[in-house]
């Protein structure tokens, strides 16, 4: 390790870091000054990576937990040679400039989760740790290691405090990740005031309870930050690792550096007298020297050949292992059997199932179907009917399981499921009841933010619940997680509908799918065919029952609710069409053809119902028609006892819909 230059190297991406803020004034120098040399060590010595293939398989992955200290990323992914160019580190910030205030994967070369809300990375790491190790489980073989990669994750105090933070370690040290090498910027400042005034814990002896190794080092010390890494990499004992790296906030800005004031932009005022300190040209900004960056090609060079190296391994192991690597390549397309639909088999017509219990038959199917898909559940397997038979469960002992408990941790459940769906090896799932869906609502909207296709599986999706009562009765839940751009919500209306949206989500691969299934039975909808409800589904919203005469009004209904459409269509006699619209977003996206064919702009009598707010409805009746629906809390009885006091019933639409002008 050259001390020397990776002190320099040190030293100039805090310049790098000082004079981006400084030139946008906004943005975070504290994380990026006081972990240089971590950072140095890191991508000057430590870590497998390719700068010119960045998704490369076998690369260590790193990732910024602390997504307010993106300079500290940015600055050395420019300096070990990714597509960040010092064009775009001096328009950090700014419009269209490929370095964002927060790091975002989609964006910028290098970036392995789009993280911010603290705590995130932490999740997500743990989530790429798992898929690592069942990667290293499913296709490493006796002759041939192509899987052998670490992952890193970088945060601070505000990570630390966030509860996320804590769900997601628990469950890692509990199944043994090795391969997870968690960093922690320790310098006693939060972003109001120093840490003391909100902290007092032994952080250390926390996760050594939780089963990681800890190690408390000097964070500016080369020396004992590569000692540190090596021997976490090297240390495959069945436990994660915790580095407390003890470093100084804002180190380079003696005006604010050890202080609250240097989490922020509030030192870059002092830029020029930091680069004078720092040993960097008072009139260069945004310098490197000619040596770091020989010393930087050098070790792209040596990385270089061990990439080579793997690369001819990777061919031998092909060779050998034609299906697995087949599995490997379709699942890191994300291509599904194009006939899976057909291979859901049809529920019986006359039945009355949950659409839980059929997500429960169809998601034996889907397994079946897609080696790659995993799922898990929030202590809830039982009731969210989500486990996969004879398939494992993923633990310490079993790195090949398809199903993973996590445990009460819904938060660090979405965190996780995020992490594997980034590492783009396998394809995830978690579930738990609807009204906890808040509980990882900021993961949901990461995942959409980042286009990453994981599923859902809510159950429990309405008042329908019954006798637990308000406080686990959704009213606000589905049409809260509608509002999330680039999130699917599929309610589907019975069990063949259930079948199609079980592979819509499976289809999909821009963006996550939540699956709002019911506790209670419900009835087939025969009025339309299987193909016909399988297909609709697909697309958002179809004609379930079309009318006889003359057009006169247009019921619209999802979920378990579309039963009590068809039951008043009956009583209201002709001239009514039955719209079964299980997902919004699905409708939205059709073209103008298809949707003014199911709902014809000249029919200006709609009703919609669904056992939910109905805000959200209204664009669909337009200011003619009415909406049934929930705009309360709910209340403790058995479910149909609360659907009918609650006035979703087909009797109480029948009402609604003579009043909109129905005969």
């Amino acid at each position: 390790m050259n001390h020397d230059l990776l002190s320099q190297a040190a030293n100039q991406s805090r310049g790098l870091a000082i004079d981006a803020v400084h030139a946008c004034s906004s943005g975070h120098l504290g994380l990026p000054l006081g972990c240089a040399e971590i950072g140095a060590v890191l991508w000057g010595d430590a870590l497998q990576y390719q700068p010119g293939d960045p998704r490369w398989l076998n690369r260590d992955r790193f990732i910024l937990s602390a997504g307010h200290g993106s300079m500290f990323l940015y600055s050395w992914l420019h300096l070990a040679g990714y597509d960040v160019t010092l064009d775009q580190i001096k328009a950090f910030r700014q419009l269209h400039s490929g370095t964002p205030g927060h790091p975002e994967n989609f964006e910028t070369a290098g970036v392995e989760a789009t993280t911010g809300p603290l705590g995130q990375g932490v999740g997500n790491a743990v989530g790429f740790a798992i898929s690592g190790q069942r990667a290293m489980a499913r296709y490493n073989t006796a002759d041939h290691k192509i899987f052998d990669h670490h992952v890193f994750a970088l945060f601070g105090d505000g990570c630390m405090q966030e509860g996320i933070a804590a769900e997601a370690s628990s469950l890692a040290g509990h199944a043994g990740l090795d391969n997870l090498i968690l960093i922690y910027d320790c310098n006693d400042v939060t972003l109001d005031a120093m840490a003391e005034v909100t902290q007092s814990e032994d952080v250390g002896a926390r996760y050594a309870a939780y089963g990681f190794d800890v190690t408390t080092i000097h964070g500016h010390d080369l020396d004992a930050v590569k000692k540190a890494i090596d021997d976490a990499k090297a240390n495959d004992n069945g436990k994660p690792k915790l580095i407390i790296a003890r470093t100084e906030i804002g180190r380079g800005i003696p005006e604010v550096a050890g202080t609250a004031k240097a989490h922020g932009e509030g030192g870059a005022k002092f830029a020029a007298e930091a680069r004078e300190g720092l040993g960097l040209p008072a009139d260069q900004p945004f310098f490197v020297s000619d040596e770091v960056r020989a010393f930087f090609a050098d070790r792209q060079q040596q990385l270089t050949e061990a990439y080579q190296a793997w690369q001819q391994t990777f061919d031998a192991w092909s060779d050998a292992n034609p299906g697995l690597a087949a599995e490997l390549v379709t699942g890191l397309s994300g291509e599904i059997p194009a006939d899976l639909l057909e291979r859901i088999p049809t529920f019986p017509a006359d039945g009355k199932v949950a659409t839980r219990g059929a997500g429960g038959d169809v998601i034996q199917t889907v397994a079946a179907a897609v080696p790659t898909f995993l799922t898990g559940s929030a202590d809830l397997f039982g009731s969210t009917k989500n486990y996969l038979k004879d398939a494992g469960d993923f633990s310490a002992s079993d790195r090949l399981g398809r199903n993973i408990w996590f445990g009460i941790r819904e938060h660090a459940m979405g965190a996780i499921c995020n992490g594997i769906a980034y590492d783009g090896l396998f394809r995830p799932s978690g579930a738990t009841f609807t009204v906890f869906a808040d509980y990882l609502r900021p993961s949901i909207r990461l995942a959409a933010l980042a286009s990453l296709p994981v599923t859902y599986i809510f159950t429990h999706d309405s008042v329908g619940v019954g006798e637990d009562g308000p406080t686990h009765q959704p009213v606000e839940t589905c049409s809260g997680l509608r509002v999330i751009p680039n999130l699917d919500v599929i309610r589907p209306g019975d069990a063949e509908e259930t079948a199609a949206a079980f592979v819509a989500a499976l289809e999909r691969q821009d963006g996550p799918t939540a699956l709002l299934l019911t506790r209670q039975n419900i009835p087939m909808l025969n009025d339309a065919s299987v193909e016909k409800r399988r297909e609709g589904t697909l697309r958002g919203g179809y004609v379930l029952r079309q009318e006889t005469g003359d057009l006169k009004l247009i019921l619209i209904a999802t979920g378990s609710e579309v039963q009590h459409a068809v039951a008043a269509a009956d009583q209201l006699g002709e001239g009514v069409r039955v719209v079964s619209m299980p997902c919004l977003e699905r409708f939205d996206r059709q073209d103008a053809d298809y949707r003014e064919q199911i709902l014809p702009a000249a029919c200006t009598s709609r009703v919609a119902i669904e056992a939910g707010v109905t805000g959200l409805w209204w664009k669909y009746v337009g200011t003619e028609g009415r909406v049934v629906g929930i705009d309360s809390f709910g209340l403790s009885a058995p479910g149909d006892t609360v659907m009918a006091e609650l006035g979703i019933t087909a009797d109480h639409l029948v009402e609604v819909a003579r009043d909109c002008g129905a005969s």
